[in-house]
């Protein structure tokens, strides 16, 4: 027998079975303080089934949707949740997982510039946007803090490290997009939750030889992106915020001796939805200098964060315009001492997200 979406076995009366009548939860007098338990013990998960959903799409507005829907169908199943099978949050996951599993069928990854065209050589060149392309989006991370991270293999082995908050990372968010859904799924549920094999064979409906192998090819399309270290490690929280603090100040004074300083020598900086995108120093500044030819100089930068990584939502105030107006969200890879990766993202959805307002308050 195969599992359903709903975590539990063919054969078993299904999530919409008993609709209103007989004992289901919406069914006599108890239905409210049904509610009100249901509530109050999956409430604790909510945050983290929508990382998790996340870390199966690459949106954020989409994983919210599959968190809703998750959680509408364990709630008209909860009156069959046995919980000497599972525990109620491997439910909701299993649940949840195979919502994802179903909303992926047919779609296309969900790339940045770099996973889709080559680099450019010239700062200068026309900017070309890729209006159709269902990008990768950032994830507000507001302050979120230990399980909604995960736990996860020990660090190392850049292909299989997927741990803590550096599970999380951009960089390897991307990097999962080049996994077939089912992948992802098994890298997902044995290296970020540590899951058992048997119990993930389980959750997918499959045997533990197809989870270890799906493991085995995941891990090894991880190293084939060339991911590394830096990108899937979490620096110190001290180090990357004196880098991004310097970059900053530099950004509002357009100052772009001081902004090169900051870059490594093999800096990238990419601009969803634009697909233009750049390597190294020199055209990294050129970029810059060219943004503040178009948009002026007078900019001002707020520090958040994204996941796991620090980020500036950048406003811009125009010639002639006495409003500082929402123009980027810009995401971070900071390490040693510089910045090596910039991801600037001008996208609607992004802004919605991470709550952003549209004209600076001070």
């Amino acid at each position: 027998m195969e599992t359903r979406d709903d975590g539990r076995l063919d054969g078993d009366d299904g999530p919409f079975e008993g609709g209103d009548g007989g004992g289901g939860p919406f069914a006599g007098d108890d239905r409210s303080d049904r509610r009100d338990d249901f509530e109050k013990r999956t409430a604790p998960y909510r945050r983290e089934l929508l990382t998790h959903c996340y870390r199966m799409l690459g949106s954020v507005h989409e994983a919210e949707d599959l968190v809703q829907e998750t959680m509408l169908r364990a709630w008209l199943a909860y009156d069959r949740y046995d919980p000497g099978r599972a525990s109620l949050r491997t439910w909701l996951y299993r649940i949840a997982t195979n919502r994802c599993l179903t909303a992926l069928r047919g779609r296309t990854r969900r790339p940045l510039p770099s996973g889709l065209v080559g680099a450019l050589e010239d700062p200068g060149a026309p900017m070309t946007l890729g209006a159709e392309v269902p990008w990768l989006e950032p994830f507000p991370d507001r302050g979120a803090t230990g399980p909604v991270f995960g736990a996860g293999a020990a660090a190392g082995d850049p292909a299989g490290v997927v741990a803590a908050r550096g599970s999380l990372r951009l960089a390897l968010i991307a990097a999962m997009q080049l996994l077939p859904p089912r992948q992802r799924a098994v890298l997902i549920l044995r290296d970020v939750l540590a899951w058992p094999a048997a119990e993930v064979a389980e959750a997918l409906g499959t045997s533990t030889a197809s989870v270890n192998s799906a493991l085995q090819r995941a891990r090894a399309r991880l190293g084939e992106a060339g991911l590394t270290e830096d990108e899937v490690t979490e620096p110190p929280d001290h180090e990357q915020r004196a880098v991004i603090d310097r970059y900053l100040r530099a950004f509002e004074d357009a100052d772009l001796d001081a902004l090169r300083a900051l870059l490594t020598q093999d800096v990238v900086l990419e601009m969803p939805p634009v697909l233009n995108w750049y390597v190294g120093p020199d055209a990294y500044v050129a970029f810059i200098a060219r943004v503040f030819a178009m948009r002026g100089t007078d900019w001002r930068l707020r520090p958040t964060t994204a996941n796991g990584q620090p980020a500036l939502a950048a406003y811009v105030r125009a010639p002639g315009d006495d409003t500082y107006r929402l123009h980027t969200l810009q995401v971070f890879t900071a390490t040693h001492g510089a910045v090596s990766h910039t991801v600037v993202f001008q996208l609607p959805t992004v802004f919605t997200a991470f709550g952003l307002a549209e004209v600076w308050e001070d």
